[in-house]
């Protein structure tokens, strides 16, 4: 969302924007609002250890609601598919105040994969009042569930914007933090956090990581571990041991496309990974059974392998013994967006209130 808040406030003649946060994850987010030189209006320091779904809901809901009837704000922007961006869409609604949804439209159209994600954007579509999609796919997704079209604006993701805005030094922050990745050894980059690859199949992902690294001796893991329990004890339990498997703390956001654009190739369970990496032309073995982003799929930068560990090892040892296969999808067109995304929904958002658009605006995809 950074370039999006960026680009309103350049616009601020027309529009007061005032960012918002929920407090969870603080020390990366403290990272990003200093990398895009961020200041937040409120922090509402809703982490607390080991909360469940439902009690974050009702904490988000509530926290929300009193935010929103003391500043009364015309439109509140969420992005993506978080219980917040949920919370967030339903607080407005109680109260009248028109919801934008930015990265809306995604879906796998199977409710329990990913979990909680896949209701939380499809219950935030039905709340929003503008929905700002992707691509293409994703505008007829929101068609296909009676969204009108002239609430639809296709934009490309912000993602794309951040990601390009930072993609300058972050090789040099990347490999200041770990040398390592300076060895002369091809590097995998893992990811896997999600609900729905808890226990069996997260089990299944570090055997296939293991293998992998006895099978090819010129390759290092860099493995930045989600903190949440059930992820970081079984990672940790089955390959904290191994050679050359680097199991690291979560990364910030610069660093993280650093380590992105180093990576030969990407094993992820990550939606926003499935966006970032194709710009890169960093090849990316999606470990989950539905994908939400079909596009990359379709335009062959995404391969979507779910989590049997055969089928990871085999995918990813094609990567890194077949040229041919590497390059197809290395040099695949990212299908995300183009840097952009943030002036076109500031111009959207221009155009709905019928403020003056700039002539310079680029035109919506």
């Amino acid at each position: 969302m950074a370039p999006v808040v960026l680009a309103l406030r350049r616009s601020e003649h027309l529009f007061r924007t005032q960012l918002v946060l929920t407090g969870q994850h603080g020390e990366l987010v403290d990272e990003v609002l200093s990398l895009f030189h961020l200041e937040p209006e409120f922090d509402l320091e809703l982490m607390q250890h080991s909360q469940t779904l439902s009690q974050f809901t009702a904490r988000s809901l509530t926290a929300l609601t009193d935010l929103f009837n003391r500043e009364r704000p015309d439109l509140i922007l969420v992005e993506g598919d978080t219980t917040t961006v949920f919370a967030a869409s339903l607080a407005a609604f109680y109260q009248a105040i028109k919801v934008g949804h930015v990265e809306a439209g995604l879906r796998t159209l199977d409710k329990a994969n990913p979990f909680p994600e896949e209701i939380n954007r499809r219950l935030t579509g039905v709340l929003a009042d503008l929905h700002f999609a992707p691509t293409q796919e994703a505008r007829q997704n929101l068609l296909r569930e009676f969204i009108p079209d002239s609430q639809i604006f296709v934009t490309g993701n912000p993602v794309i914007d951040a990601l390009l805005m930072t993609r300058e030094n972050a090789r040099g922050v990347a490999l200041e933090q770990f040398p390592f990745l300076n060895s002369g050894l091809r590097t995998v980059l893992v990811t896997a956090h999600r609900r729905e690859n808890h226990g069996e199949p997260l089990a299944r992902i570090c055997g296939a990581v293991a293998l992998l690294t006895e099978q090819f001796e010129d390759v290092q893991v860099i493995w930045p571990v989600h903190p949440n329990p059930q992820v970081f004890e079984a990672v940790h339990r089955l390959l904290a041991d191994k050679p050359r498997i680097h199991l690291v703390d979560p990364i910030g956001y610069c660093a993280f496309v650093g380590v992105m654009d180093i990576s030969t190739i990407i094993l992820t369970d990550s939606g926003g990974v499935q966006e970032e990496a194709p710009a890169l032309g960093r090849p990316v073995l999606v470990m989950r059974e539905t994908t939400e982003r079909p596009e990359g799929v379709s335009s062959g930068t995404v391969k979507l392998i779910g989590t049997a560990g055969a089928d990871i090892l085999k995918q990813a040892s094609l990567l890194l013994t077949d040229d041919e296969a590497y390059a197809r999808m290395a040099n695949a067109v990212c299908p995300y967006g183009d840097g952009k995304a943030a002036e076109r929904i500031a111009a959207a958002m221009r155009d709905y209130w019928g403020l003056p658009i700039d002539a310079a605006s680029p035109a919506l995809l």
